[in-house]
């Protein structure tokens, strides 16, 4: 009997513009590997890759659809996400999201170029966050 290792493999780290991705946030820690980036490998099943800006409403259609990013979770060291916050979500959360209209903005430096294997690069320009 063989024994089979898995092998993780870790994406590329560039943004939807092919340059090095920055970080999304570190306060609170974001991201799948909890480093402040929207990065994520094969064992990321939710694709942790987009750069969300929290409002109240995507809070709250988040919370609606299963994912409560609002409650603090202490156990995990998750203080829960407030409206001005940024966090990593899923791909497929965002373009849900977005199909019902109800899409976060997002930060396009922080976001892994992954994302363009669901969404086309036009349509993640018109949420680009601006300061």
């Amino acid at each position: 009997m063989k024994l089979l290792r898995s092998r993780i493999v870790i994406h590329p780290m560039k943004n939807i513009f092919g340059d090095p991705l920055i970080p999304c946030c570190t306060s609170p820690m974001t991201g799948y590997f909890r480093d402040g980036l929207c990065r994520t490998d094969n064992t990321d099943h939710g694709l942790h890759i987009v750069c969300a800006y929290m409002t109240e409403d995507f809070l709250q259609f988040s919370k609606f659809h299963g994912n409560d990013l609002s409650t603090p979770i202490p156990e995990f060291n998750f203080p829960g996400l407030k409206p001005g916050d940024f966090w990593c979500i899923c791909a497929l959360r965002w373009v849900e999201a977005y199909r019902l209209g109800q899409a976060p903005l997002i930060n396009l430096q922080a976001t892994s170029e992954k994302i363009l294997d669901y969404v086309e690069e036009s349509v993640l320009l018109r949420y680009a966050y601006r300061e």
